[in-house]
């Protein structure tokens, strides 16, 4: 079972699919957003389909996939996180995670276009393991007990623009936060049904061919230490996404790889979350 919306940007509808079928899930809720969550929506999105409680979704397969989260509150990212990307950007492995805050307007479908920003040079790839909070998390008692606030797991595509993040002023945000910067999804799954979020390989091709290829087994701070760790400093609410850091294999740790540019195609991918393509278009 997965979760995804559906149609326009702004007009998306949320559905779930079950063994190949997709469901619309308006009975149950307006959107995929922290009230959902927060609502046991994954346990009454089950318990309606052993009922036959949801009608199919006519022609799904020809509309957009939107991200499969509405708008969060926030999306918090985790930089430096993979032993290999600190590696290969010539930064020392960090002490404590490295955090930094993503516009949450950045945020669009896993197959919408990319915009390169006016006046980029170093417009980068990273593919990442996204978490979703399900239930607020507050000063967590331990890390395992932060990690049964997750809803679910998505692939995410944190775009980066290397010039505006490192040499515009000593903080990320700029590179971080341009308009398409974070693709989204095609779905997301239950926690339940990912099992350990440290096992699970992610790949990134440009125009084919494969630029990154690592496994979350290689985190620095794992998933569920990142979320304690983040609950110590703020709130993390219901739809919240967090980030959780990219491997190796980005322009900005290899000289001899391209920037991206206006046309490329990139497709990342995180195995037993989907797969996802967006094309590169001028701002």
């Amino acid at each position: 079972m997965n979760f995804q919306r559906l149609g326009p940007p702004g007009r998306e509808i949320p559905v779930v699919q079950h063994d190949g079928t997709t469901f619309d899930l308006r009975t149950l809720t307006a959107d995929l957003d922290g009230a959902f969550w927060a609502s046991d929506g994954i346990g009454r999105t089950r318990a309606a389909l052993e009922r036959g409680e949801l009608v199919e979704v006519p022609d799904a397969r020809a509309l957009r996939v939107g991200a499969p989260v509405a708008r969060p509150n926030k999306i918090v990212c985790i930089g430096l996180n993979y032993r290999d990307h600190a590696a290969e950007t010539g930064a020392q492995l960090p002490a404590e995670p490295v955090v930094f805050m993503k516009d949450p307007m950045t945020m669009v479908g896993p197959f919408d276009d990319v915009y390169v920003p006016r006046g980029s040079t170093q417009t980068d790839w990273e593919v990442e393991l996204a978490v979703v909070i399900g239930t607020t998390v507050r000063y967590a008692d331990s890390p395992e007990q932060a990690l049964r606030h997750v809803a679910g797991y998505a692939v995410s595509h944190d775009v980066s623009e290397r010039g505006f993040q490192l040499e515009r002023g000593g903080q990320w945000d700029k590179g971080k936060s341009c308009e398409t910067f974070n693709p989204l999804g095609p779905s997301l799954v239950p926690a339940d049904e990912v099992g350990d979020p440290q096992s699970m390989s992610l790949r990134l091709w440009v125009n084919g061919v494969l630029r990154q290829d690592g496994s979350t087994k290689d985190m620095i701070f794992p998933v569920s230490y990142v979320l304690w760790y983040l609950s110590q400093f703020m709130v993390l609410y219901p739809g919240d996404v967090i980030n959780t850091g990219t491997p190796a294999g980005v322009a900005l740790g290899r000289p001899d790889q391209p920037y991206l540019r206006v046309g490329d195609v990139v497709e990342v991918e995180v195995a037993g979350l989907g797969r996802a393509r967006q094309t590169m278009v001028a701002a």
